[in-house]
């Protein structure tokens, strides 16, 4: 398992070490990466028995990412009017239905998969396209990632006491405590990619290292519900993209707007 881990991750590694050199490619490999777990999201729920509109949602999903690399701005909260639209389309849809069951169910589940992936990941082309937003990517990532690698790593090394068992029964008090660590080494390293002081990038890497947990947390949350340990297993050793992308989910678009309030000022 920790073979495959390694090699998944320097794959990962090198994807992204190209995909940030080119804004129009960050857009492509995001919006890959929300269908992707989009349809992980979809399925677990169809497991579960919720009735949705799977390929719809995941249509509706794809559209916000592509929207944001065209630059289409209809309206000023435009990421919300597609949502507006599928909530109306679901609505409509469900006419269709012969059966009334579920009906409340299946249409927030449905637009809560939208609104969790699809458009808070999104928020990282968007961060893409700030002045410096090669640099500002690199760090979130950093920043994020490295928590999750120093949890992962504290934690199979000397994870003792529990975290929170009733979520997730192998995060420990130690592996959280190196993923801070780690999200803390990972602000102060991306130095070299932002012009920001090392007071800063330490606040980044507290702020950020915390909520990254809480974005990992949240999917360990969801999984025990649907009483699965990985979201899919199309990465060997990492799981599914849910798994890939949790923490990021939390990180994304606090760390954009964040950056817009640092802009203006």
């Amino acid at each position: 398992m920790l073979i495959k881990r390694i090699i998944s991750s320097l794959i990962l590694i090198f994807i992204v070490i190209v995909t940030v050199r080119y804004d129009w490619l960050v857009g492509l490999v995001v919006a890959a990466l929300i269908i992707g777990g989009l349809y992980e999201f979809f399925t677990m729920l169809e497991k579960k028995g919720i009735i949705i509109f799977k390929y719809f949602g995941i249509g509706i999903g794809a559209i916000i990412p592509l929207s944001i690399l065209f630059r289409f701005e209809l309206t000023k909260s435009w990421e919300l009017f597609f949502i507006v639209l599928a909530l109306l389309a679901l609505m409509l849809m469900q006419f269709r239905r012969k059966e009334h069951d579920g009906v409340v169910v299946g249409i927030s589940t449905t637009i809560f998969g939208i609104l969790y992936i699809s458009w808070f990941l999104s928020f990282l082309i968007k961060i893409r396209y700030l002045p410096e937003g090669m640099g500002l990517l690199i760090t979130l990532l950093l920043i994020t990632k490295l928590g999750d690698i120093g949890a992962y790593l504290m934690g199979t090394r000397f994870g003792k006491t529990p975290l929170i068992p009733r979520i997730s029964p192998k995060k420990s008090v130690e592996g959280a405590f190196g993923g801070f660590v780690f999200s803390i080494l990972g602000g102060l390293s991306s130095k070299i990619f932002v012009p920001y002081s090392y007071s800063h990038l330490l606040f980044l890497g507290v702020f950020l290292g915390i909520l990254g947990q809480l974005g990992d947390l949240s999917e360990s949350l969801m999984k025990r519900d649907y009483q699965i340990k990985d979201s899919s297993n199309i990465l060997p050793g990492l799981g599914g993209i849910l798994d890939l992308v949790d923490s990021l989910l939390f990180t994304a678009p606090v760390f954009y707007f964040y950056m817009n309030i640092m802009l203006v000022k």
